[in-house]
């Protein structure tokens, strides 16, 4: 079924309220779909970040609604937001965010520990992931034995264990050289095509031309909206 899995209506972000005030999100209103693969697309300070955010429940609305799923979101507790992160979201991030004295097994199971999923349970959706990105050799080895390419599918295997239906990846090959950064979009394409739902936050125009719909953000407006090479259904 097809259908609005993310829907923003009007929503404002603003810091320092008063005259001073920095509105990060300025009226934005975007809609995507499930199983889209989407491409936010602006430079530093154009509040594609805070947009990142908010998609992401990390944060939430000065004004406006964000519904996720047919949820409500902007109006939730902080657990209640910590408990949808959990369930809906696989998060990537540039900095790979992993824990240095856990080995990529361990590091893929952590977020699955918080959810309480059983041990034999989640060894077994660790390993599969891990197989999933192409290191299931690997699953020993601690990040400092791997490279930052290696490091990023960790973390995507650690986003994509419990099978979340939306992906959000914040500029993943930010620290990537140019094979790794192919291996990591080979990785997000694969996983759009098997059914989830990819947002990808980028300052790169090929990064986000790979995407199949790029929305461009600039000073906290969405500037365009626009599917690549191929009609929206």
């Amino acid at each position: 079924m097809m259908g609005a899995l993310v829907e923003i209506q009007d929503i404002c972000k603003i810091y320092n309220p008063g005259e001073n005030e920095v509105r990060a999100l300025d009226h934005v209103s975007l809609m995507i779909d499930k199983n889209e693969f989407v491409a936010i697309i602006g430079q530093s300070g154009s509040g594609k970040s805070t947009l990142m955010n908010m998609l992401g429940c990390l944060d939430v609305p000065t004004s406006g609604t964000y519904r996720l799923n047919g949820q409500d979101v902007s109006s939730l507790t902080d657990d209640e937001l910590s408990d949808i992160r959990n369930k809906e979201i696989g998060f990537i991030f540039q900095g790979f965010n992993l824990i240095q004295n856990l080995t990529a097994l361990e590091n893929v199971e952590l977020p699955l520990i918080y959810r309480g999923v059983g041990k034999k349970e989640r060894e077994e959706l660790s390993m599969q992931a891990l197989g999933k990105v192409g290191l299931a050799h690997r699953t020993g080895h601690k990040p400092a034995e791997m490279s930052g390419g290696q490091q990023q599918r960790v973390a995507i295997a650690r986003a994509i264990a419990q099978a979340p239906p939306v992906i959000l990846a914040d500029e993943p090959t930010g620290n990537l050289d140019s094979n790794s950064t192919k291996e990591i979009m080979q990785i997000l394409r694969e996983l759009h095509s098997e059914g989830r739902t990819v947002i990808l936050i980028t300052h790169d125009n090929e990064i986000a031309g790979q995407a199949d719909r790029v929305i461009k953000i600039k000073d906290g407006k969405v500037e365009s909206d626009s599917a690549v090479g191929k009609v929206p259904v």
